[in-house]
């Protein structure tokens, strides 16, 4: 940014010294000497000129692409610091449209204060050569200027007003239209595409309003300053001509004098670009600003054990809740209170319970996306804070209920946890999850890109759960990993479920009968509280929430057998 504005600093200098060699070459031509050296000089301060200003505009230009990306790589990694509440409770589209747009504006920001200094010694040097000239001439000019200054500084919070009103509007424009495109199957099959057209367009059109308003002031400031420099430059000809006749003033000084006023169409210019682009820069930081206030995941410190979970005591429970009370907002009520539970280091533990009962938020807790109030976690034996999250999460598998793939290949989907798995391995856990068959029938096999494939729910499904099972977890959560397959896959995949429990820890939060009856024990939740544990013949002959609830999984899984029929 110093080297920028030391070039700038030369090339206003090269071109300051332009009038003044000018009247030179007149004053030269009117004595009748040799015009070889004043037009030689002339002619270099046009080439040094140009050299220093394209190696600024190069110099700034990287740079401004180097604020760029260092703001986007900051926001990205901020991103997925954060936790995952902080992210959820603001749009999408949001938070693209600050790592994209806004950013973007830092672009033009970032050079603009190279173009404002450089514009005011400019402007400064100008006033000062133009009075070295003639006084009475700067006093006029410098009337028309002060006129032209006052105006546009009223204008020109107008404009940093409006540009951020439109910033926040465009956010919100790319929020919805997000949101909107996600859920276009059920969009078209409620037949609401005109509502969600016309409510998306509807923000457009705020954006659009307050973009009109922006561009309006920056019209009314852009106009007044060229017809002020115009009528400046009539005034000063008219006066400079008078001054002339009278033998007040050269004829070759008036012309030097007039280059100069022209000249001050540059720096007022360039004055008025940057100080809008400034405008828009600052009302971009501060919208970026917003993100480093996103808390992020504890830091704890790394973990000085130097056991395997192979090595740990296989009576030891591998997960255990103390106590634990977790809400997901100060001023939200607990979304689960004193939970007291112990997750066997093997076998296959079922939780149900009604909706809003805490089901996700016991699995947000054993991934660390949501810290507790009150309690404490233990991992094999150890509190959750002397781990990392991610040394936690090293030991656990996740499968969501709406699992997501991620961008890329089959391939890259599958190994997404485990980037260094073999092709073997790959193969091995679609086979299980019986998907190998599909992948071979594609012309790309592992290589075809899932964005350009038609993905099923239950092939997704399935894709996750492999991903999960790739390399054994100590920890398998599953928030119903079966519920969008057929009954055939379905059986196939709780087998290898069961499997897994042999080796490890496997948690399920169950929306399915066959869910609960293949589990070796059973959490019921009520309220956020553990209400009941233990086998389903238990808690059938002993709990009347758990009958109720599997009376609830029967007839869901009766209804599809009553229609075939």
């Amino acid at each position: 940014m110093l080297l920028g504005l030391l070039l700038g600093l030369a090339a206003n200098a090269a071109g300051l010294a332009t009038p003044m060699v000018t009247k030179w070459v007149l004053d030269t031509l009117g004595d009748g000497a040799s015009m070889a050296r004043p037009i030689a000089v002339l002619l270099g301060l046009v080439v040094v000129g140009a050299a220093i200003g394209l190696w600024q505009w190069r110099l700034l230009g990287t740079l401004a692409e180097q604020i760029v990306l260092d703001a986007r790589t900051a926001m990205v990694a901020r991103y997925f610091r954060a936790r995952v509440g902080e992210l959820q409770r603001r749009p999408t589209g949001e938070l693209v449209t600050r790592a994209t747009s806004d950013t973007q504006l830092l672009r033009e920001a970032s050079s603009s204060i190279v173009g404002l200094v450089n514009a005011g010694i400019a402007l400064l040097g100008t006033l000062v050569l133009m009075g070295v000239l003639d006084l009475f001439l700067l006093g006029c000019t410098l009337a028309a200027v002060l006129v032209v200054a006052a105006v546009m500084g009223v204008l020109m919070p107008r404009i940093a007003a409006a540009q951020v009103t439109a910033q926040e509007h465009m956010g919100r424009l790319g929020g919805a239209l997000e949101g909107a495109l996600r859920a276009v199957r059920t969009v078209k099959a409620s037949r609401a595409e005109a509502r969600v057209t016309e409510r998306i367009v509807d923000d457009a059109r705020q954006v659009a309003t307050h973009s009109v308003r922006a561009a309006l002031v920056t019209a009314s400031v852009w106009t007044i300053a060229w017809t002020g420099i115009q009528l400046a430059v009539i005034m000063i000809l008219g006066i400079g001509a008078w001054r002339a006749q009278r033998d007040l003033l050269e004829i070759s000084s008036l012309i030097a004098f007039l280059l100069y006023v022209f000249q001050l169409m540059g720096p007022i210019t360039e004055l008025t670009q940057n100080t809008t682009a400034l405008q828009a820069g600052i009302a971009a930081a501060g919208r970026i600003r917003e993100v480093e206030t996103m808390a992020t995941e504890p830091a704890g410190p790394a973990s000085t054990s130097t056991s395997r979970p192979d090595t740990v005591d296989p009576e030891q429970p591998v997960l255990v809740f103390r106590g634990v009370t977790a809400r997901y907002g100060p001023d939200a009520d607990p979304a689960v209170r004193d939970v007291d539970l112990v997750i066997p280091r093997r076998g296959h533990t079922a939780i149900v319970g009604p909706s809003g009962a805490g089901k996700t938020t016991l699995f947000s807790l054993v991934l660390r996306f949501l810290e507790p109030e009150h309690g404490q976690l233990l991992l094999d034996g150890r509190p959750y804070a002397t781990y990392r999250p991610d040394e936690v999460r090293a030991r656990l598998a996740y499968v969501e209920q709406e699992t997501p793939v991620v961008p890329g290949t089959i391939r890259d989907n599958v190994r997404f946890t485990h980037p260094d798995a073999t092709d073997d391995e790959i193969r091995a856990v679609l086979r299980a999850v019986r998907l190998d068959e599909k992948v071979d029938s594609l012309p790309e096999g592992l290589d075809t890109p899932l964005s350009s494939t038609e993905v099923s729910g239950g092939q997704r499904q399935r894709i996750a759960l492999a991903r999960a099972m790739l390399r054994t977890p100590q920890v398998l959560l599953l928030d119903e990993a079966t519920a969008q397959v057929d009954g055939l896959t379905e059986a196939a995949l709780q087998e290898c479920v069961r499997q897994r429990t042999a080796a490890g820890a496997v948690v399920t939060i169950a929306h399915r009968l066959s869910t609960v009856l293949d589990a070796d024990r059973i959490v019921v939740l009520e309220d956020g509280r553990v209400r009941a544990e233990g086998t389903h013949a238990e808690l059938l002959a002993g709990d009347d929430l758990y009958r109720r609830l599997v009376e609830a999984l029967r007839i869901a899984a009766e209804e599809p057998v009553a229609a075939a029929r």
